[in-house]
């Protein structure tokens, strides 16, 4: 009896330490960390616990984690932000991106490209958004923002989108301060007149509520001006997005007719204005993309524009649009600066896009394919590449939420 007893105890002591030893939940081994906040760019190791980065090191120790994760030959970053979006998704067939069948289920497309965060721009306004929270915010694995569009109901369609007389900064702005860790900014979009008062409508409910506004032209003729918009509309931190859109009898372009980027639009960048790419599926052209990243004028966020016409044509996903920054000839480093600290610090979430310690354990891993590649504007053309992203593992919060090819399970022979 004594001996079994003996035998116990020292089991239970061995249990303890080999507990004690795994420190952490899961430690992701060798691969290459590109983290733009801290300004971490080589190989690396990673260790999550209790949902939060622990530790980043040259070598930790294997046996510390309850799970090894061998990511040699991969890009581990933090997860990636895409903050241009439309996921209201519901059932009302009329009703566009709001509560209706263009907008997507956000876990659907988010996690298998590496996304963990995305902001929806303007799919609902002051009267919607309360719906929009309890039916795909707080329903939702992937972390979901919001800009509120000006137009109360949303982008609902139509003359919904129109009416200036709903388009109310006081009480779009009451509304976003009683959602402050939901609501990041507001949204102006589609308004197809010929003036200002909607935009000024806009950067009024941010000046009440303390936040940036995004800006997307509709379709005005003739256009409205992008030198006037940025200089005396816009302030400082705010948004437009489309930069590379080409639609030039209703909305302005930013490379003009010689190829050239017009020389107002660097003045914009140095006043800070930022650029949302926002690719979708109308608003993005190589003709305008390829000469403005030549000429220095790259989007400060890379962002899809998700939505149902946007996700089966060019832009198809997040890894996709940031490979196509890679066929442009951006390194790898700033191609991930654009796709996480750059969009964190535009929506003013600096807990977001890095893999500082403590911080939420949103991490995505990529292997960059080398090969023959052809990537698709919106009206078809192709530009060639040899470099292409694929998203193999994402983690929310510390949680494994896509694994594409197994590497974060064991090995087994069967």
């Amino acid at each position: 009896m004594k001996h079994k007893l003996s035998l116990f105890i020292l089991l239970q002591l061995l249990s303890a330490g080999f507990a004690a030893a795994q420190t952490y939940s899961i430690v992701i081994k060798g691969g290459h960390i590109i983290d733009p906040k801290n300004k971490i760019n080589e190989v690396m190791d990673l260790a999550i616990k209790d949902g939060k980065i622990a530790a980043v090191a040259r070598n930790i120790d294997a046996s510390s984690g309850n799970r090894v994760i061998n990511a040699a030959g991969m890009f581990v970053t933090p997860g990636i932000i895409d903050m241009h979006v439309h996921v209201y998704y519901g059932t009302k067939m009329d009703q566009g991106l709001m509560n209706g069948p263009t907008s997507v289920q956000p876990d659907a497309f988010s996690f298998r490209a590496g996304v963990t965060t995305v902001v929806d721009v303007g799919s609902s306004g002051w009267r919607s958004f309360p719906d929009f929270k309890r039916q795909t915010i707080d329903a939702s694995r992937t972390r979901v923002l919001a800009f509120l569009n000006i137009a109360a109901e949303g982008m609902r369609g139509g003359p919904f989108e129109q009416t200036t007389l709903d388009m109310n900064p006081v009480l779009t702005a009451r509304c976003a301060r009683q959602y402050p860790s939901d609501i990041v900014g507001i949204k102006l979009a589609h308004y197809n007149g010929h003036e200002w008062a909607p935009t000024d409508s806009a950067v009024r409910a941010g000046e009440l509520a303390k936040l940036p506004v995004m800006i997307d032209f509709g379709s005005a003729t003739p256009p409205l001006s992008l030198e006037e918009l940025f200089m005396k509309h816009l302030r400082p931190g705010d948004i437009f997005t489309h930069p590379y859109a080409y639609f030039p009898a209703s909305r302005e372009t930013v490379v003009d007719e010689d190829g050239k980027v017009k020389p107002f639009v660097f003045a914009a960048v140095k006043r800070g204005i930022k650029f949302d790419l926002g690719h979708g599926g109308g608003s993005f052209r190589w003709s305008q993309a390829i000469p403005s990243v030549r000429q220095g004028f790259v989007a400060d966020a890379i962002s899809s524009d998700l939505h149902t016409g946007s996700m089966n044509s060019g832009m198809k996903d997040m890894a996709n649009l940031m490979s196509k920054f890679l066929a442009m000839g951006l390194d790898i480093q700033e191609v991930i600066l654009r796709s996480t600290w750059n969009p964190a610090m535009i929506i003013n979430r600096p807990d977001l896009g890095n893999l500082s310690i403590g911080s939420e354990a949103d991490v995505a891993v990529f292997s960059l394919s080398r090969g023959d590649f052809g990537f698709l504007d919106i009206s078809g053309e192709k530009l060639k590449g040899d470099k292409k992203f694929v998203a193999e593992l994402t983690l929310r919060a510390g949680n494994i939420v896509w694994d594409l090819n197994g590497i974060s399970a064991p090995d087994k022979k069967w």
